[in-house]
């Protein structure tokens, strides 16, 4: 028995990279082509029309472009993988696209046959990522980020988080009241917070703070 062929949707808003893509795809073994778009906006109206497995989607569209398309995707509650293919690998566009939803992330240059091979396991639910992208990713993870909170302002908070006033703090810390607003003040601008209660609630969301548990007590 013929196995389905994988229903794919092709998105990008170059004429001649989408009739390439067509061709290539509708001359391989094990595809069928139902639509091309040319801005985010109709990718998102062919998806919910045509209902498609895989969606390979350029990131950089007018009308809607293409991270914008995939949470629009995703909102809709869109069961189609999106396969991002564009030319662009900068951290800008990487996990910004991995974090609304795309399957995976390939660049433009990549050979025809690993084109095949993404599409294939994107329609498995695998993950796919071109080389230099798998390995930039490799390299953020094994790098630490940059420290949000110093350590002074995250005693701070901690001890706020934990009910103590400025003045009890100030005692603990053994420094200033004074010192302890202007933590408070650096600590607010940093989370982007406006006071004691949000600065916990986000540090918390953030994981800076972690609830404490029986056994850490």
């Amino acid at each position: 028995m013929t196995p389905t062929p994988i229903r794919l949707l092709i998105a990008d808003d170059h004429p001649v990279v989408r009739d390439g893509l067509s061709t290539m795809f509708a001359s391989a073994p094990g595809f069928e082509v139902l639509g091309e778009a040319a801005d985010g906006a109709e990718a998102v109206r062919l998806a919910e029309e045509l209902r498609p497995e895989v969606i390979l989607l350029d990131l950089r569209m007018p009308v809607m472009d293409g991270l914008t398309a995939i949470t629009e995707l995703a909102r809709r509650g869109v069961s189609a993988r999106v396969l991002v293919l564009t030319t662009y690998d900068t951290d800008a566009h990487v996990l910004p696209a991995i974090e609304a939803g795309a399957t995976g992330y390939l660049l433009k240059d990549s050979p025809r046959e690993d084109l095949l091979r993404g599409v294939r396991a994107a329609a498995n639910g695998e993950t796919v990522l071109s080389p230099s992208v798998a390995a930039w990713l490799m390299n953020r993870v094994r790098t630490p980020a940059p420290q949000l909170l110093s350590n002074r302002e995250l005693e701070v908070l901690r001890l706020v988080a934990a009910g103590n006033t400025n003045r009890e703090v100030a005692a603990a810390l053994f420094v200033t009241e004074a010192t302890v607003k202007s933590h408070l003040l650096n600590i607010y601008g940093k989370l982007g917070v406006g006071d004691r209660a949000a600065a916990v609630a986000e540090a918390f969301h953030r994981r800076l703070l972690v609830p404490e548990t029986p056994e850490s007590r």
